[in-house]
């Protein structure tokens, strides 16, 4: 509730915080200057100042406010998304404002962002972050700078080109000089059974970045990119949709994180009934898309038994879901095997813990009151998640 300024006390809710199944009943929660001022069982609620607000929040469950640990602020979302990276910076400006605004009202807290397009020399997520750091009814964002690639892979108007490890490193430092919040690798291609950098390339790459304070992720969704990854010791995995168990098992081993985005094959899953793009309804692209959705499920389900730290991410923007749909990449961790807790854990405070932000997704007096509330228990049914009664 960060966008309540008198004393405001949310009586009588229960409390999911996604750290165990269990519900917390009976808490009632005091805000005062957009602070949790006070947290407990409603029995034991302090005394009130004749202009403070009582709001009874009974039958309804509170919830910390959600990390979207995968996410393209400035970018639209849909079937057609690739199509739109080229709009124009004003247009995409308006997209990120309509992005933070429903997302805000879902439940949604903060932005992971992990690649925008450049404009000006820079890339525009981090104008958005920059404008957005004052104001009280949008998430907060971090932001990597835009894509580092092996030339020839990505569009040559939307990352920076790296042919070797020198250009890699110089990349990276480029990026951190731009004032990023963390660094984006893309580990895919060009030639899809192998890395396009070593793991000792990317070691160096990820040296100069820690060196700097400033953290490494990876896009890999093939196996060796992923394993090049780990093996030069980025931060985060996203996607990691073709790991297998000695690379799980070495992920958990040196801490590092997973953001598997598996709401996206979901919603790629209707595009076949909703549209008539080949790659979603021809026969070929449905038996495709079945075949990586079983690949990336299976990921995640290797990557929760060896004890890989999960975050949820849409991939809102760069995807094709939209930024307010986080209830559902919940809903599918719950479907790869994470229990409901879990997948709420996932949506919350690990990707809180990812971000280095030790009050992102979590409730504790003295934090920032940026909870929301839903109708239903979320530790059962991750589809509570949808029915928000009350954001802001």
């Amino acid at each position: 509730m960060s966008g309540v300024t008198v004393d405001t006390l949310f009586m009588s809710a229960a409390v999911a915080d996604g750290t165990s199944a269990d519900l917390q009943m009976n808490r009632s929660i005091l805000v005062r200057d957009r602070r949790i001022a006070w947290l407990g069982h409603e029995d034991e609620a302090p005394e009130l100042g004749g202009d403070a607000r009582v709001i009874d929040a009974g039958g309804t469950t509170v919830v910390p406010g959600m990390v979207d640990a995968h996410s393209h602020t400035v970018l639209p979302g849909g079937s057609h998304w690739i199509a739109r990276i080229d709009d124009s910076t004003e247009e995409l400006l308006l997209v990120a404002e309509e992005n933070g605004e429903i997302a805000y009202s879902a439940g949604t807290r903060w932005f992971r962002d992990v690649g925008s397009p450049p404009r000006n020399g820079k890339a525009l997520a981090l104008r958005v972050r920059d404008a957005w750091k004052s104001r009280h009814d949008r998430p907060y964002v971090r932001a990597a700078g835009t894509w580092i690639s092996k030339s020839g892979v990505l569009p040559p108007t939307i990352d920076i080109e790296a042919a070797d490890a020198d250009e890699l490193v110089a990349a990276v430092i480029s990026q951190i000089a731009d004032g990023t919040d963390l660094v984006k690798l893309y580990l895919d291609g060009p030639d899809v059974d192998t890395s396009p950098w070593t793991a000792d390339e990317i070691a160096r790459a990820v040296a100069v970045a820690h060196e700097r304070d400033v953290p490494v992720t990876a896009h890999a969704t093939r196996l060796e990119g992923a394993r090049a990854g780990v093996g030069g010791g980025v931060d985060c995995i996203e996607h990691g949709s073709h790991l297998d168990v000695e690379l799980a098992g070495e992920m958990a081993k040196r801490g590092t994180y997973l953001v598997p985005t598996l709401g996206v094959l979901a919603s790629w899953e209707s595009f076949a009934t909703t549209t008539s793009i080949e790659r979603f309804a021809a026969e070929e692209g449905k038996g495709l898309l079945a075949a990586r959705k079983e690949l990336a499920y299976q990921s995640v389900g290797l990557a929760r038994r060896a004890g890989v730290k999960i975050a949820a991410g849409t991939d809102f923007g760069g995807g094709s879901l939209r930024a307010n749909q986080m209830a559902w990449e919940v809903e599918c961790l719950v479907a790869a095997g994470l229990e409901p807790w879990e997948a709420l854990g996932a949506a919350t405070w690990v990707g809180g813990d990812l971000l280095g932000e030790p009050d992102a997704g979590r409730l504790r007096v003295g934090g920032p009151a940026d909870f929301f509330l839903v109708h239903g228990n979320p530790l059962d049914d991750p589809s509570a998640l949808w029915r928000v009664w009350r954001s802001g």
